[in-house]
């Protein structure tokens, strides 16, 4: 069951996400709601379309722990078990493209066409992928300061940007989740970097990278 209201639903475009989303409903959400919540039939994963969407875990104390951010083009929610083991919740307004595990997984199984070769192949890039993310957080939070976890964040969402300029979708809030650090610590590192003159903060979610190099050496 999905804990968030559908507001509204479309034919996706046929082949827009082949070869597995074929025929399935365009997704909208917004800002706010849960996409699913942790524990959840993993009955389906999601192609993000616009906007952006967190994964997050809430320990019995009541912390937030925010997995990963994810970004148009993305792919979220595909697990290796039968429940999901994060709530997805949208960041912004967001648009997604739901795929059906059961039918991804059956058409992946299958042998014979070149259709099923590349669903093969698409269900485990998804599964890098997810390796991939996990193990980036992993590194990110195994930095030892504030300022080097600030950094590594920042020249993530700069890459390949020109000039670089990172408009931040998400709060104060769910970067120090996402970091493992108090919203006042990320502050001061922000306000820190700033004052060395590594980044230039234009307005509360909009941050200028002024050098790159040294953001570089300062995440290590």
């Amino acid at each position: 069951m999905f804990a968030a209201e559908l507001h509204a639903s479309t034919p996706l475009r046929p082949g827009a996400t082949a070869p597995l989303a074929v025929a399935q409903p365009v997704m909208q959400f917004s800002e706010g709601k849960s996409l699913y919540e942790e524990g959840d039939d993993a009955a389906c994963f999601y192609r993000l379309v616009s906007g952006v969407v967190r994964t997050c875990r809430f320990s019995q104390d009541g912390r937030r722990h925010i997995d990963a951010f994810y970004m148009p083009g993305d792919v979220f929610g595909f697990e290796l078990t039968r429940e999901h083991g994060f709530t997805a919740e949208a960041v912004t307004d967001c648009v997604v493209i739901p795929c059906r595990r059961r039918g991804a997984e059956e058409l992946a199984a299958q042998n014979g066409t070149a259709q099923d070769g590349a669903a093969a192949r698409q269900l485990y890039g998804y599964a890098m992928q997810q390796l991939a993310r996990a193990q980036a957080h992993a590194q990110l939070l195994g930095r030892y300061g504030a300022a080097q976890r600030l950094a590594g964040f920042l020249l993530e969402l700069s890459a390949g940007k020109n000039p670089p300029i990172v408009e931040l979708p998400m709060s104060r809030q769910d970067i120090a989740d996402y970091l493992g650090l108090t919203i006042e610590t990320v502050s001061r590192a922000l306000a820190q970097l700033q004052k060395d003159g590594v980044i230039k903060l234009l307005a509360a979610r909009l941050v200028e990278v002024k050098n790159r190099a040294a953001l570089a050496e300062i995440c290590g």
